[in-house]
């Protein structure tokens, strides 16, 4: 199946997120700062990566053809893609949290809490997300297979958008780290990605273009301009998120110059780094700096910090650890495709010896997405 074309505007996206959430976090470590934030930020751009989370596996997978391979490939691939580097941030904030007197913000204390956050069941600080989105990758298998084959599964779609409204009306409950409590934004975002290749076929008009340039900040700051609206993971911050991924995906000329400029798509290359590890480096280096040298040079140098740690991680923890995971996989999957299956003896009354029967086995497996 040909491979989906690369939506570059989405990297952009996806970098401005991550710079709105360390935005938010920018008073926890610099308190004089406190007067500068716009509540509720964070949370915001997180919902758009849940947003865009549904929307990509959507897009990249809605129309492959579904098997058990291709579910194991996939879940391989999303499993390298998050954990390796999300382990790493775990160690790190154990170590912080461990220093005494340093007082680490969102600390990790005692066995309890390490184990919940290894078996991905923590909540400390900006980790608190990951067990949602692994939680999806382990339901979407299920949507994929609504998707290949919508009237054959009719129910199984009707079941999901059952649990959609139930769950609405019960106002998502359970903690922030279920997927229940966020179900609306990957779901909606999954929608969103099946109708990008609808629109994608259309000329995007100029009234589509504006919307894209300015519905995802709207979004980012729409609790600060309205501070009494307090759905903030309701049904109505979902369809905004899920519409802004979809805008944004379309990129007609006037929002790609911004999404798909450059220094946006490398924020998006480094983002999940940079939303791992920003709090323990800016933290650091406010720590090494405050009492030597002035707030205003404390601050770019820590957000420079962070962004060079973003970086490398990412050169030297997700890419490799992605590659050199998929690659075990690739040779077991391998192994086990081209490994004989057993030898059945059978021996027929009148024979002089056994008949041996050997079956064949499968080709290489393709390389998960």
């Amino acid at each position: 199946m040909q491979e989906k074309k690369h939506i570059p505007s989405l990297d952009g996206l996806r970098g401005i997120a991550a710079a709105a959430v360390v935005f938010s976090h920018m008073d926890l470590i610099f308190p004089s700062l406190g007067h500068l934030m716009i509540s509720g930020i964070g949370g915001r751009a997180v919902a758009i990566f849940f947003s865009l989370s549904g929307f990509l596996m959507a897009y990249l997978y809605g129309e492959r053809p579904i098997s058990r391979k291709a579910v194991s490939d996939f879940l391989v691939s999303r499993f390298s893609r998050i954990y390796p580097v999300y382990l790493v941030a775990v160690v790190v904030v154990v170590v912080l949290s461990s220093i005494p007197g340093f007082e680490f913000i969102n600390p990790i204390h005692g066995p309890t809490e390490i184990i919940r956050h290894i078996v991905l069941l923590g909540s400390s600080g900006v980790l608190w997300s990951i067990p949602p989105e692994i939680q999806f990758y382990l339901l979407f298998p299920l949507i994929w297979l609504f998707f290949s084959d919508r009237k054959r599964y009719q129910a199984l779609g009707m079941l999901m958008a059952g649990l959609l409204a139930v769950n609405a009306l019960l106002g998502f409950p359970g903690p922030g780290i279920l997927l229940l409590s966020k179900l609306a934004f990957f779901l909606l975002g999954t929608a969103a990605g099946r109708l990008y290749s609808i629109l994608d076929k259309q000329p995007p008009g100029r009234s589509m273009g504006i919307m894209a340039l300015t519905l995802p900040f709207f979004i980012l700051v729409s609790n600060h301009v309205f501070p009494t609206n307090d759905n903030a993971w309701g049904l109505e911050p979902a369809f905004a998120g899920a519409l802004a991924v979809l805008v944004v995906s379309v990129e007609h000329p006037i929002s790609a110059m911004l999404f798909a400029a450059p220094p946006m798509r490398f924020l998006g290359k480094i983002s999940f780094s940079l939303y791992l590890f920003h709090v323990p480096v800016m933290f650091l280096m406010a720590n090494a700096l405050s009492g030597i040298l002035p707030i205003s040079i404390v601050i770019p140098s820590a957000l420079g910090a962070a962004l060079l740690i973003a970086w490398m991680s990412y050169e030297c923890i997700e890419t490799p650890a992605r590659r050199m995971l998929a690659s075990l996989w690739r040779r077991h999957a391998w192994s086990a495709a081209t490994a004989p299956l057993p030898v059945v003896s059978t021996q027929v009354k009148g024979e002089i010896g056994p008949g041996v029967f050997h079956l064949g086995s499968g080709g290489q497996p393709n390389t998960p997405a």
